[in-house]
């Protein structure tokens, strides 16, 4: 089951696929949601508003996805923050760097609302901070 009240970030540099996920989070009944376009904005976003969820994409300008959630994971505050990352990225090379900055799932574009759906179930069923937000 998906949280309700899950507050989603939604990090990519392209207005269209910021607009694409949100609709799918939406279909979904999923309402909080935060948007940026790139790592520093996500940043600044991730520090000063209740996140938590993030999807992130890889290329961006100022700062990658890779290098956000590098940063996320270096963090004491955030490091915990599940990431799933939502990439055109799907060489095993991308794949295996973001598995090693730990990144908690990967979801490869273009990507139908089921993939999307099904990574968030899987998601939301191995974080404790999300099992907790759906318990209330």
């Amino acid at each position: 089951m998906l949280p309700k009240n899950m507050a989603i970030l939604v990090v990519d540099d392209q207005q269209p696929m910021r607009k694409t996920i949100a609709y799918i989070l939406r279909q979904l009944g999923l309402k909080h949601i935060e948007f940026a376009e790139d790592g520093d904005e996500a940043w600044k976003l991730i520090n000063s508003t209740p996140i938590h969820l993030v999807l992130l994409d890889w290329n961006m300008p100022r700062l990658s996805g890779l290098s956000l959630l590098e940063r996320i994971r270096q963090s004491e505050a955030h490091a915990h923050l599940p990431v799933i990352m939502v990439t055109a990225e799907a060489n095993t090379e991308h794949v295996l760097a973001a598995a090693q900055a730990g990144v908690t799932d990967y979801v490869v574009k273009p990507f139908s609302p089921n993939v999307l759906l099904k990574k968030l179930h899987e998601v939301c069923g191995r974080c404790p901070s999300l099992i907790k937000l759906a318990a209330g």
